[in-house]
This record gives C-alpha cells, sequence and structure tokens, in this order.
C-alpha cells in the first residue's frame, strides 16, 4: 500500500487546487498571455504532482524492499547462501543387447554431443524443481570480456541517441528504464549494433566508439551458448523445444547507488512454466554490486497463491522461512530461472559496489499461449519473430561466413 508524507499530502492538496483554479472558467480570460500563464501552472503543476507520486511510491518500495531483506536474514544471522552449481552425476548409459555394426549404430542420434544431452536433461530436472540453476563457466573468459565492452558500449551510443531523441527509449531501454542507476538495455542483432540502426555511420553518436564493425560480438556470444553444441542450447531444447520463442534479449546494467529490488515473480502464475530466463555475469558479481537473491521453490502453485494472498502475515513468514540463495558469480557463469520463481535484484553498494552487467535472454514455452501478463526487454520490431530454431539457423549460416545472420530481422526498431 502506498503511504504518503503528511508535507508531500498537503503539497499535492495545493497543487490539485491550482490545477482546478486553472480549469475553472470564472478565472478563464481571453488574453493571449493569461492563457500562456495558465498552460505553463497546468503543466508544471502535474508534473510536480507526478513527481511527488513517483517519489512516495519508491520511499514505500524501498521500506518494503528493506523489510524484506530483513525477514530473509532471520533465519540466516550471518548472510544468504550463495546459489551453487550443483554437481551432477550422470546416469548409466543402458546398453542394447547386439549393440553395434548393422544396430545400435546405425540409430539417429540428433547431436553429435550425447553427453551434454544427457547434462542437458539432468540439469532442467534441476530446474522444474528449484526453478532455478547455476552453470558455471557458460562463456567463455576472453569472449565475456567482449562481450562485456560491446554492451557498455552499446550504452554510450544508445544514451546519445535518446538524449537527442527521448522518444526512441522504449525502443532502446525495456521495462527498467525507469529505475534510477539501473536499466534493461535492449540489443541490436546487427552486426555492429547500435551503429548499424537506420544504417547510422559507426561513432557519429559517441566519440569513444571504439568497437571494430567487422566483429560481431553478440552473434559469436550467442553461438558458444546456443550454436550447435552451445553450452545452453540442449537444455533449452529440453525446456521450450527448438519451438520456443526468442522472447527477450537485452543487458540488464545496474550503477553503484542502484535500490534493491522488491520481491517478485515475473509474470502471473501459470501452472505451466511460461518462460524460462538467463541472466550471464559480464564481470565478477560480488555481494556489494546487487547480486539476485532467488527464493528455491516458489514457483509451485502453493507459493504464488502464498505470496498473492494479501495476507501480509502469512507473506512475511513465508519470505522468513524461504530457502533463500544470493547468485554471486564468476564473470562467464550464468543463472537460468523459471519466471516464476520469487527473486530480486540487490541494492548496487553506492561505495563498494560498481557497475554490474548481465547478458539477458529467454525463450517462451510453446505450450503456454495468449497474453504472459509479462512484456520482456527485447526491441518490438524482433517480438515473436524468432524461435530457437531460427536463431540455430541463423549461427549455423554464421558458421558458414555469413558476417550478418540476422540480418533478414533488421534493427527491431519500428
Amino acid at each position: 500500500m502506498l503511504r504518503f508524507h503528511f508535507s508531500n499530502f498537503f503539497i499535492l492538496q495545493l497543487i490539485l487546487m491550482l490545477q482546478q483554479w486553472n480549469t475553472s472558467s470564472a478565472f478563464t480570460t481571453t488574453t493571449t498571455s493569461t492563457t500562456r500563464i495558465s498552460t505553463t501552472l497546468k503543466i508544471s503543476s502535474s508534473d510536480a504532482a507526478r513527481d511527488l507520486l513517483y517519489k512516495d511510491q519508491q520511499i514505500a518500495m524501498e521500506r518494503r524492499a528493506a523489510k524484506e531483506l530483513e525477514l530473509l536474514n532471520k533465519e540466516n544471522t550471518k548472510k544468504l547462501k550463495e546459489l551453487l552449481a550443483p554437481k551432477i552425476k550422470m546416469p548409466l548409459q543402458k546398453t542394447r543387447s547386439g549393440a553395434g555394426f548393422g544396430s545400435a549404430a546405425k540409430e539417429k542420434i540428433p547431436t553429435n554431443n550425447p553427453k551434454k544431452r544427457a547434462m542437458a536433461a539432468e540439469q532442467a530436472k534441476i530446474v522444474h524443481r528449484d526453478g532455478v540453476l547455476r552453470i558455471n563457466n557458460a562463456l567463455s573468459p576472453d569472449l565475456t570480456d567482449q562481450l562485456r565492452a560491446y554492451v557498455l558500449e552499446q550504452q554510450q551510443l544508445a544514451n546519445a541517441v535518446t538524449s537527442k531523441d527521448p522518444r526512441l527509449s522504449k525502443s532502446f531501454y525495456g521495462v527498467e528504464n525507469q529505475r534510477k542507476n539501473r536499466c534493461d538495455l535492449q540489443l541490436s542483432l546487427l552486426r555492429g549494433g547500435y551503429a548499424a540502426d537506420r544504417n547510422r555511420p559507426s561513432g557519429d553518436e559517441c566519440e569513444d566508439n571504439t568497437h571494430n564493425d567487422h566483429d560481431h560480438t553478440l552473434a559469436d556470444a550467442l553461438q558458444e551458448l546456443l550454436g550447435e553444441d552451445g553450452t545452453l542450447r540442449y537444455l533449452y531444447e529440453h525446456l521450450v523445444t527448438m519451438d520456443g520463442e526468442f522472447y527477450e534479449l537485452a543487458s540488464v546494467i545496474t550503477d553503484p547507488g542502484s535500490i534493491r529490488q522488491q520481491i517478485h515473480p515475473d509474470l502471473p502464475y501459470r501452472d505451466t512454466a511460461p518462460l524460462y530466463v538467463i541472466f550471464l555475469a559480464l564481470q565478477d558479481v560480488d555481494e556489494h554490486m546487487g547480486p539476485t537473491t532467488f527464493l528455491l521453490k516458489t514457483h509451485s502453485a502453493k507459493e504464488n497463491a502464498i505470496f498473492h494472498s494479501g495476507d501480509v502475515v502469512l507473506k512475511d513468514e513465508q519470505l522468513a522461512k524461504a530457502n533463500s540463495r544470493l547468485a554471486t558469480l564468476k564473470k562467464g557463469d550464468a543463472v537460468l530461472f523459471d519466471a516464476r520463481i520469487l527473486h530480486c535484484g540487490n541494492a548496487n553498494d553506492a561505495t563498494k559496489g560498481s557497475t554490474r552487467a548481465l547478458f539477458n535472454f529467454s525463450f517462451r514455452n510453446p505450450k503456454v499461449t495468449g497474453d504472459l501478463g509479462y512484456e520482456g526487454s527485447i526491441r518490438p520490431g524482433y517480438c515473436g519473430a524468432m524461435t530457437l530454431r531460427d536463431v540455430s539457423d541463423a549461427l549455423v549460416a554464421y558458421e558458414k561466413e555469413n558476417e550478418d545472420p540476422f540480418e533478414k530481422y533488421a534493427d527491431g526498431l519500428l
């Protein structure tokens, strides 16, 4: 519930009185100067009211987030446990009698790496059970460094463009654009990234542009993650099949001073998991940089019902008893999570923190139809345009020397 400070309340009342005075016919004049004054008062008073409402909402959210942190630490008096990558014991491969030349050897194997496929099947079981999975070394260190440099360069370009034309903000930034020191930077799939948007010459919006347009860092990263033998490819095949929609493509960036989020799921509950999300660390993420907290096994119908019951006491008990984990990560490590799980980004400490950049993408489960109730962070022109199969086909073309394999999908701007 939103609570106002008394001082702000009285200021808001005064502003509303001014607005009523501005619209009252008793005080309306026909002179141009008075009309201009009235219009100015209307604009300034409505902006001030909006700012007050936003500030009070932020204060209420920060208070609740602080309370939630206290509840999560109630059972863990020191600090939250770290989310660790599980040690998976591979099941023994069953051999068929008569296997060998002319029998099993002739069976079609769906991948050149059956061990990776078997590993993915075990990983998928953990995702279904816990709602979240840590995957170490999902992206190689050198490529992670390159992707981080590329993403931060894209952020500079996007800031330069949107500062000149704020109307473009929705195309460049996602659901977190309104928050202080935090943004979801929606990425272009074209070689050259934002510099290639609408055939914009490289570097004309950013003097510090050092990226080589002949490289395709984003495609390189996707190749290592989702290519034919990618580290996440078979896991996503298990979770969403090759028909899963490419639902998000962004980088979540937080700077020192960003506040802690309230605990939340990403979307309204459904019995079938609608969306599986990746956060991949583009640098080491320590406890001061706002790592994500996950509440294990809270992606169930029972946990969702408690969280959305409206009973504050019951909800607080749920959080106090939750099995929580903190996703402090090494660069190149990733977490894959069911979007129904309860989680939150922590505060990036204003003095001890530093810029945290995460590579973020997701795929939608084709079994779930209709509106998900969640607008993912992806350029509007890419919405509904690609599946995992389409991404795979583009990456095969990239491996065969197609320098701009996603070119047919354009820049994603509308």
